[in-house]
């Protein structure tokens, strides 16, 4: 039943290639939005938080089709990207990724914001009074504290792109061994004869690298806090 044949093992280690590019580029600009969110002023930050917040809401197809219009070969962006760099997002595992981390994004930063917002300001004040410059601040006083929602939201954001589908599907297609992650593998076996068995093999590959996330979230989490705390 568990015997997994080529083709299954190269999805779950596209997935997981694809879901940790995903999350490894995404959490450098998720802090930074995060941080805009939590300590600047400015108008328009409630329309900031809205489109952060947007692929949670909006169907997958949706966002998936988007990013197409966007960074497919003749994208607005894509287009420019491919001609003048050479990077090229469509119908590759790059794509896939990009899709995951788009999606994945929101569940990244709403913990780090919510750790930020919870460091004393105080803090931060006084070491600005001893002479430390906005960055030493954030990387030394305001990053470590915030660090178990960073934590959070990485595995959390990891966990999502392994599962995700409309949208890398959608940017992407179900290419096998390019972009056929394990969420696509599965919907190609529910609609082939005789591969029911394969698909529950994955299905429940998936479950297991989701409670491994998912519990790796919590115990990183509170290793994390609790040496901040001193314990």
């Amino acid at each position: 039943m568990m015997d997994l044949t080529p083709d299954e093992w190269t999805a779950i280690l596209l997935s997981i290639r694809v879901a940790a590019a995903a999350t490894l580029i995404a959490t450098p600009i998720a802090i930074g939005v995060a941080w805009l969110l939590a300590r600047a002023r400015f108008p328009g930050k409630a329309a900031i938080d809205a489109i952060v917040h947007l692929p949670l809401v909006l169907p997958p197809v949706v966002t998936g089709y988007l990013l197409l219009l966007t960074f497919g070969r003749r994208g607005l962006v894509g287009a420019w990207l491919a001609d003048n760099l050479g990077i090229v997002f469509s119908f590759r595992w790059t794509g896939a990724a990009l899709a995951c981390g788009v999606m994945a994004f929101p569940l990244l930063v709403r913990p780090i914001r919510l750790s930020i917002e919870a460091v004393d300001r105080r803090l931060e004040q006084a070491a600005s009074t001893l002479g430390a410059s906005p960055w030493r601040v954030f990387t030394t006083i305001t990053l470590p504290l915030a660090l178990p929602g960073v934590v959070a939201g990485m595995v959390l954001a990891f966990a999502k792109a392994i599962g995700e589908f409309g949208a890398t599907i959608t940017f992407v297609s179900n290419i096998p061994g390019e972009t056929q992650t394990i969420s696509a593998a599965i919907y190609s076996l529910i609609q082939t004869p005789n591969g029911d068995a394969a698909a529950l093999r994955l299905v429940m590959i998936s479950v297991a690298i989701a409670l491994t996330a998912l519990i790796a979230s919590e115990i990183l989490a509170r290793r994390a806090t609790q040496r901040l705390h001193g314990a």
